[in-house]
């Protein structure tokens, strides 16, 4: 699955995990959330893409204490997606192992 995966860690602020094959992946990554609002939780088509955010799902929060969102541009998304729900179902296994050796980077 094509991805663009943006999120901050326990010390980090946001920064793109994954590019999604793009040199630069933040005007793809604002034309998608465009329309997608400031809720905790998003799953919203974006043209031939979808915008999903979720809360970390392992409730991680970073020094602070803020919770940890998760913000993902599927690039091509598979019609099982239509829901947060359904989304992390799909999307979270392919990235929690990334994010469980990343998160608590300096």
């Amino acid at each position: 699955m094509n991805l663009i995966w943006a999120t901050r860690g326990r010390r980090w602020g946001f920064r793109f995990l994954r590019d999604g094959g793009h040199a630069d992946p933040l005007p793809v990554y604002e034309r998608a959330f465009a329309d997608a609002g400031d809720d905790e939780a998003v799953c919203v088509r974006a043209g031939d893409a979808i915008a999903l955010r979720f809360p970390d799902p392992e409730g991680r929060r970073d020094d602070a204490g803020r919770v940890i969102p998760h913000e993902f541009v599927i690039l091509d998304p598979p019609g099982d997606i239509a829901t947060v729900a359904e989304g992390i179902r799909v999307v979270w296994p392919l990235v929690s192992d990334v994010y469980a050796r990343v998160w608590d980077e300096s």
